[in-house]
């Protein structure tokens, strides 16, 4: 029987889960050793010892061990099963193409219209496309005499095995010239039906199966990205990347303060609410116990010598601030445990009492949007950021299913037609953030993500589902703003569409709002 904590994975059609599929994998991949190659191209020139386009790995390099899929890598590229073109260069004449097989999840690259000498490859990366050394030159090979272009064989897109999900490139060099083309980075369409399955699938290029973190390991945008993951999940039905939840929590249980805690109060938070969501993907009580354990380190820090009430942001003496969404997170985690734990009285009193606290603290101005935190003399301090106004859509929300009390509804409904209706939060009707920068590592890259997930669920709770165009009408913007051909996201949804060379924020915070637009 399949672990409790992959068993609401799907599979569906060449959606792939793991790790059952290598079976069927290791036996195709046997088969494919031991049968006669159909005639290809010619073994790969020697290495010159030349690079290009930052790729440090040679032709030498190239011949790294075989990955194994459907099929294992050097499969001849005339047994394709509906080869497709998928990007194109050129240099000196030479058309370059990469030609990918979606039913064989594998790809070759073509170099036409030359001569003898012509060069052509594939790289292969697994970073989407940020680094490709130990995937460069693929195949390597040349034009032979009396021919006018050549391929290369077929190589894989992904590799499951060990570091996940990949995309090609194909480039080449006219013989006797310096320049080398690249086409763009491109994959097959395993994992990507749906809008938002595709940005899942991207999402998990950043994926480190080693340390069970996003790319750059940020914690606490690590745990939103989780969430916008396991949330995919939930809405799509596609089980393929359920394998990041046990993962993620086997390999960091026991960091930093044990059960995802640290300094760091609103960092516990986010970890805590993405346990709650792998309780409800999975049912394993793992999950919760952990849960309540974050929420447990939170409550140590609720303080009512300072302002009357709330958490602080940080444990560390020198780091005291009442913020916004710390205990935004901690309304929202204790009404959650109280809702999935029968008979609970404690999180719901916490629950309460937080409410209780932060709807009198001075943090919601007089035009209902929240500001960051206080100061030390308990004045509202700080910018309106989107995810200090969506955090406690869904935490009213979970404390309405806790409480039934509707007049909750009725304050989140205020907020966030405040929050959907500021020109300073849409310009041009389209979210961004206060001061929104052009890069994806920054902590507000990620701020829309828990924004529009918190929106979605008070959405989802409200009878005539009020914000569900405007949930479309951000989807729709990012869609055909800020993305490119891997499905890609920036920081701005309404454009122009920049891809920086680090972090997952903004990809989180894409999944998130193509999320709620097909859950609405």
């Amino acid at each position: 029987m399949l672990p409790t904590s992959v068993r609401a994975a799907v599979s569906r059609g060449r959606q792939l889960t793991l790790p059952g599929t290598w079976v069927l994998a290791l036996c195709l991949c046997l088969l494919a050793a031991a049968a006669p190659r159909a005639s290809a191209a010619p073994s790969p020139a020697p290495d010159r010892g030349r690079t290009h386009a930052g790729a440090a790995a040679t032709a030498g390099t190239a011949a790294s061990a075989a990955i194994c899929d459907l099929y294992c890598d050097t499969r001849d590229p005339a047994v394709a099963v509906g080869p497709r073109t998928a990007a194109t260069a050129t240099v000196h004449g030479r058309a370059i193409t990469l030609v990918l097989s979606d039913n064989d999840v594998m790809g070759f690259a073509n170099i036409a219209g030359g001569g003898q000498g012509d060069e052509v490859w594939l790289d292969r990366s697994f970073d989407g496309g940020r680094t490709w050394a130990s995937g460069s030159k693929l195949g390597d090979t040349r034009t032979p005499a009396g021919a006018t272009g050549w391929r290369t064989l077929m190589y894989n897109v992904d590799d499951w095995a060990n570091t996940g999900v990949g995309a090609l490139r194909a480039c080449g060099q006219a013989s006797g010239q310096p320049e080398i083309a690249c086409t763009s980075w491109a994959r097959v369409n395993r994992n990507a039906a749906t809008p938002s399955t595709a940005a899942a699938t991207a999402l998990m290029m950043l994926y480190d199966k080693k340390t069970g973190l996003f790319e750059s390991n940020g914690w606490w945008t690590g745990a939103n990205a989780l969430t916008a993951i396991i949330d995919n999940i939930r809405i799509s039905g596609m089980g393929s990347y359920a394998y990041a939840v046990p993962t993620t929590y086997d390999l960091n249980k026991n960091a930093q303060g044990g059960n995802f805690t640290n300094n760091f109060l609103d960092d516990t938070g986010w970890w805590g609410m993405a346990w709650v969501d792998a309780y409800d993907l999975t049912g394993d009580s793992r999950y919760l116990d952990t849960a309540r354990a974050d929420a447990d380190h939170m409550n140590a820090y609720w303080d009512t010598g300072s302002c009357g009430g709330g958490v602080w942001w940080s444990s560390d003496t020198d780091k005291r601030y009442k913020n916004a969404v710390t205990n935004e997170l901690y309304l929202e985690l204790n009404a959650a445990l109280h809702n999935r734990i029968p008979g609970d009285t404690a999180y719901l009193a916490r629950a309460r009492a937080e409410w209780s606290w932060f709807g009198s603290s001075g943090m919601i101005n007089g035009s209902h949007l929240i500001a960051d935190g206080l100061t030390s003399t308990c004045a509202p301090t700080g910018q309106t950021y989107t995810y200090n106004q969506g955090v406690v859509l869904g935490a009213l929300t979970e404390l309405h299913r806790a409480t039934g009390d509707n007049s909750l509804l009725d304050t989140a409904r205020t907020l966030a037609n405040a929050s959907t209706a500021s020109s300073a939060l849409n310009p041009s009707g389209v979210l961004s953030d206060i001061g929104e920068a052009s890069d994806c590592a920054s902590d507000g890259a990620t701020f829309k993500g828990p924004y529009v997930r918190g929106l979605a669920a008070l959405d989802a709770a409200l009878s005539d589902h009020p914000y569900s165009a405007y949930l479309d009408r951000q989807a729709d913007a990012a869609r055909a703003h800020d993305r490119n051909g891997l499905d890609q996201y920036g920081p701005h949804w309404n454009g122009p569409f920049t891809l920086p060379s680090t972090g997952h924020g903004c990809q989180q915070a894409a999944l998130s709002v193509l999320n709620a637009a097909q859950q609405d």
